[in-house]
């Protein structure tokens, strides 16, 4: 196999038994393993047993389990093994603090927020799939990755494939990015349909592999409604510039549109290890095993405008940008709040997109963040309240 770095590469990953870190793994002993690549840490939080199993599969210097009353079973179960043990919040700063050159953010939600700003403020190399780091935190996060002097790659494949669609040369054809989405597995329900889904039939994503969270996110179109706030940041564009567009087969992952009409898309199999393979060698492209399109097989390629009375989030995320200041981070916190609450059964599932726009609503008026304690506050704010919302609306109310 033919190596991608001229050197062993130090590399950190930052939520290493989700879905994406055990993808990135699998990417990294894909491109040569140790050979090529140092692994400076590796964190995760109650699966003790996968996390050990990573980190002495890939010889990393340290393990870090979020969970800190796990610690004791980590540093058991890494006993002779020469791999340093750390937990909890300042053990995820431990970890993000490494000289690792690139870093995977990759802990859901809220959580991964202060280790990926530590990470980005020393320089790394950030490879983003953490989406709050941009919807809670957006200018506060572009301007720390500047200072540090690191690169900012997306790793959600949408982003993936814009970044790899866009002519940063010619910003000034741009005309409109857009984001492509499944419809995850409620496409085509009605919202009476929707009113009493499980939450096992809301996580079985119809075309990808992903954690609880995406893929609920996903069903709920929640997921969608992230990824246009973050495309803000991301690629400097204004929200009139950002679309959506429901495309089944996920097959094209997102397309630029420039000025004289053209639209150059992305396209490759449902296989997240693509983009991070791509966030990982960037420039080049490292040879991967993963599934290659079969064009005579492609039956044929659907798209349909998303409904956004099925599926308020879209048109929440539009309010958001709208808004701007710190509707982000308020957005983001009430919907990890009615995620918990659907996901515990406490709430129905069309009930999570009333609990956000309400909490949206009643916190408008927040002014735009000056500091990461401004974000942590109106989190804190707006889980507070989605919180009192969803006592009154539990399925016994």
């Amino acid at each position: 196999m033919s190596t991608v770095t001229t050197s062993p590469r130090r590399i950190t990953i930052l939520g290493s038994t989700g879905s994406i870190g055990t993808n990135t793994l699998d990417v990294v002993e894909q491109l040569g393993g140790p050979a090529n690549f140092d692994i400076m840490a590796l964190t995760g939080n109650g699966n003790i047993e996968l996390l050990a199993s990573q980190a002495i599969a890939a010889r990393a210097k340290l393990a870090v389990t979020a969970d800190e009353s796990q610690y004791i079973a980590l540093k058991d179960a890494l006993s002779g093994h020469g791999i340093d043990v750390a937990a909890g919040a300042s053990g995820l700063q431990e970890a993000a603090s490494l000289e690792a050159d690139w870093v995977m953010a990759a802990i859901a939600g809220t959580a991964g927020l202060q280790p990926t700003l530590t990470a980005a403020a020393r320089g790394a190399d950030i490879a983003l799939a953490n989406k709050e780091c941009l919807v809670s935190a957006g200018d506060l996060f572009l301007d720390t990755v500047k200072q540090g002097g690191g690169r900012l790659i997306p790793v959600d494949s949408e982003h993936s494939a814009i970044f790899q669609c866009l002519d940063e040369n010619h910003r000034d054809t741009l005309e409109r990015i857009v984001l492509t989405a499944s419809g995850g597995p409620f496409r085509t329900f009605s919202r009476a349909q929707m009113a009493d889904v499980s939450v096992q039939t809301a996580r079985a994503h119809p075309n990808w592999s992903m954690g609880l969270k995406v893929s609920i996110g996903s069903a709920s179109m929640f997921n969608k409604a992230l990824e246009m706030i973050e495309a803000k940041y991301l690629f400097d564009v204004r929200p009139d510039q950002i679309e959506v567009i429901v495309h089944p087969q996920s097959i094209i992952h997102s397309m630029v549109g420039y000025t004289d009409g053209s639209v150059i898309a992305q396209l490759g199999v449902p296989d997240m290890r693509t983009a991070i393979g791509y966030a990982l060698t960037y420039p080049k492209r490292g040879p991967l095993n993963v599934d290659r399109l079969d064009f005579a097989k492609l039956a044929r390629l659907d798209f349909e405008a998303p409904d956004e009375t099925r599926f308020p989030a879209i048109r929440l995320a539009r309010t958001a940008l709208e808004r701007g200041g710190l509707q982000g981070a308020v957005l983001n916190a009430a919907d990890e709040a009615a995620f918990e609450a659907f996901v515990d059964e406490k709430i129905r599932f069309l009930t999570m997109a009333e609990i956000v726009e309400e909490v949206m609503d009643a916190l408008s008026g927040l002014a735009p963040a000056k500091s990461i304690a401004d974000v942590f506050a109106a989190d804190a704010e707006a889980r507070n309240l989605a919180h009192t919302l969803i006592k009154t609306k539990t399925r016994a109310a």
